[in-house]
């Protein structure tokens, strides 16, 4: 097993499937989703955004105003490592690009590039040039439109719109006949995917996770200060059109926790 030092580490690449390493200076900052530092090298600061000076400056290129608390901008001169939860580290390098990726993926992105909220709950959007860290379940894969993936197995996509959900009514239907409409929370990829259309003149890609879980099963961990808007905002468009019989058990079950 090899070692490193400052010197031996990479100015950006992976370590292994698993962690990153990545140069920052106060030329390219680098923002972090927090908790996502396992070592680091050199005289670096760690800052919430818009607290500082600096903050306040890099902070124009993180328009997240309610997910300021979940990420921190390091700047400085040094070397960060970076991994979460033993979930495969992705890296792309984006050239004046348009990715969204689910918000519990994001891992970090440099300073060149502007993240905002999109419109897509639990969903990011990053729009520039620079280098962009994503956490995933397995490789990730890139599919073409026309294509429906289950929302669960999902990265995100690039420059391409946000896409809409596509309905299996039939065996919607059927599941709800055989265990009741308030029986779970979470419809399946086979009864409700996303659906990217092909597009004229856009030339957009699907970027798919191998799993919906790791290696061991496990469910991703929750999001750091995960907004109760956009786990209520998911729910209401996961059982569109529950009869008032269903609700008030739903209600029952909620009322008992």
């Amino acid at each position: 097993m090899p070692s490193f030092s400052f010197q031996t580490l990479p100015s950006a690449d992976n370590l292994n499937r698993f962690s990153y390493a990545i140069e920052v200076s106060d030329r390219r900052p680098i923002v972090m989703q927090k908790g996502r530092m396992i070592a680091c090298y050199g005289q670096l600061r760690f800052e919430t955004p818009g607290r500082t000076l600096h903050g306040i400056i890099t902070s124009e290129l993180f328009n997240l105003p309610m997910y300021a608390n979940d990420f921190v901008i390091v700047s400085g001169q040094g070397k960060l490592i970076l991994a979460d939860y033993g979930r495969d580290v992705n890296s792309f390098d984006l050239e004046n690009g348009n990715l969204t990726i689910k918000k519990q993926n994001v891992l970090a992105f440099q300073g060149g590039i502007r993240c905002q909220q999109s419109v897509m709950p639990g969903y990011l959007n990053f729009i520039g040039t620079g280098k962009f860290l994503a956490a995933s379940f397995g490789p990730v894969h890139f599919m073409e439109p026309p294509v429906r993936v289950d929302e669960d197995a999902l990265l995100g996509w690039a420059d391409m719109p946000c896409p809409s959900y596509y309905h299996d009514y039939e065996h919607a239907h059927g599941l709800f006949g055989a265990i009741g409409a308030a029986s779970g929370l979470t419809l399946s990829g086979e009864e409700r995917q996303l659906d990217f259309p092909l597009t004229a003149g856009v030339a957009g890609t699907v970027l798919l996770q191998s799993s919906e879980f790791d290696a061991h099963g496990a469910a991703p961990p929750p999001a750091a200060g995960a907004d109760p808007a956009d786990t209520i905002a998911r729910l209401q468009a996961q059982f569109p059109g529950l009869p008032p019989q269903a609700l008030l058990q739903l209600a029952g079950m909620l009322g008992q926790r």
